[in-house]
């Protein structure tokens, strides 16, 4: 089960120390990549005091920085969240019309790894940063001062999806008991966001997985002895393939690494 961090509305995940998030000048490194429009939200930051943030989150990516994240991540509202669906997608973001914080011609490029749940208690307008219908990132200090002075606290921002750019292959990290399993897929690129997962061993057919929670799925079959292999679609369709990323030797509590979107 997920961390209880995550219901709060802005105790979010803090991120290992590196990678370090970083900046880009306009014009945008990402021009080539953009997947959708320029789209307007705003944007505040969390500063974390406790080495025990740097593990957790509403994604299930665990430790951050051993996933491939760093801090360039960010919680994102109900709007942006989608109920889990948006976990591991990138988003560029600019600060714009604060004229006073924003630091001109920058922008970051941001993956949505945890959730910044709303405050029912206070109007949209007034307080509930995260509420519906409010789009809101929120992301560690480190990442939030690459685009805006922190005296600012909340910013208005423009942002857009583009698509991951990631080092190495997909992660996938095997869980579970006898003829239960549960596999946490992470550092994806492209379009990041994984919406329909099959595995199969080297005796069956594809099998199709549930997700669990996050970028976490689930299935029950007896595999074990049985190299296993992953099949992938993401949110814009593309499927990938990776064979035989398990060895038939395969054990609970490890990490395999199978092949990578193209970006």
């Amino acid at each position: 089960m997920p961390s209880l961090l995550f219901l709060l509305p802005f105790l979010l995940v803090a991120l290992s120390p590196t990678p370090a998030a970083s900046a880009h000048r306009s014009p945008s490194t990402y021009a080539s990549t953009g997947l959708t429009e320029w789209r307007s939200a705003r944007a505040s930051y969390y500063a974390a005091s406790d080495p025990r943030d740097t593990v957790g989150g509403a994604c299930g990516y665990r430790d951050l920085g051993k996933s491939g994240y760093g801090l360039a991540t960010a919680g994102l509202s109900d709007a942006l969240y989608q109920k889990g669906l948006a976990c591991g997608s990138c988003y560029e973001v600019r600060c714009v019309d604060e004229l006073k914080y924003c630091i001109p011609g920058t922008s970051i490029l941001l993956t949505a790894t945890n959730y910044c749940a709303p405050n029912l208690g206070l109007p949209a307008d007034a307080g509930g940063m995260c509420n519906p219908p409010n789009r809101h990132f929120v992301m560690p200090i480190a990442a939030f001062e690459k685009i805006a002075i922190w005296k600012a606290g909340v910013v208005p921002v423009q942002y857009r999806r583009v698509k991951c750019i990631r080092e190495g292959g997909i992660r996938f990290a095997i869980d579970g008991r006898k003829f239960f399993y549960t596999v946490l897929i992470s550092n994806v690129a492209g379009a990041g966001d994984v919406t329909a997962v099959k595995m199969k061993g080297a005796m069956t057919g594809w099998l199709p997985m549930g997700r669990n929670w996050g970028q976490n799925w689930h299935i029950s079959a007896d595999l074990k002895g049985q190299a296993l292999s992953f099949e992938l679609i993401t949110s814009d369709g593309v499927t990938l393939t990776s064979y035989n990323v398990a060895p038939r030797d395969w054990a609970f509590g490890r990490t395999y690494i199978g092949n990578q979107f193209p970006f």
